[in-house]
Order: structure tokens, then sequence, then C-alpha cells
């Protein structure tokens, strides 16, 4: 069983790290794309702020075996 992340900024993921995600603090797209690429291997979910799912684009955020599942919060 993997862990589970949340790129996006402070306001809106940091209050999910009182759930025991792991927040990825990330106020711009090049901060977005970091965080995504320094995600550790057990990630098996990642929790995107819509801001951040624009930042990745769709191949990101498109489901493949090789990266973690997404979910994106609604707007």
């Amino acid at each position: 069983m993997g862990t589970v992340a949340a790129i996006g900024a402070r306001v809106a993921v940091g209050g999910l790290a009182l759930a025991g995600v792991e927040v990825r603090v990330a106020e711009d797209a090049d901060a977005v794309r970091r965080a995504w690429r320094t995600l550790p291997g057990t990630v098996a979910l990642v929790v995107l702020t819509p801001e951040a799912a624009d930042a990745l684009g769709a191949e990101t955020t498109t489901p493949a075996p090789d990266r973690p599942m997404t979910v994106v919060m609604s707007a």
C-alpha cells in the first residue's frame, strides 16, 4: 500500500497534512513540476489543485502503470 501526497498552493493543500497527507506546497507551475518530479516511489495517490493539474498537463495526470494515480480538487 502506498502513501498519499498533495501538490498545490498552501491555502488549498495545507490542511491535508492533518490527515497524514504528504503536502508539497507549490505556488507556481515550475514548483508544481519540481514537486511532481521529486515524489518518492512510495506515493500511490496524488491530490492536485486545479492549477497544479494544469501545470502538469494531461500526460502526467492520465493513468499509467509507472506513476501514481491522481485526483484533482474541484474548483
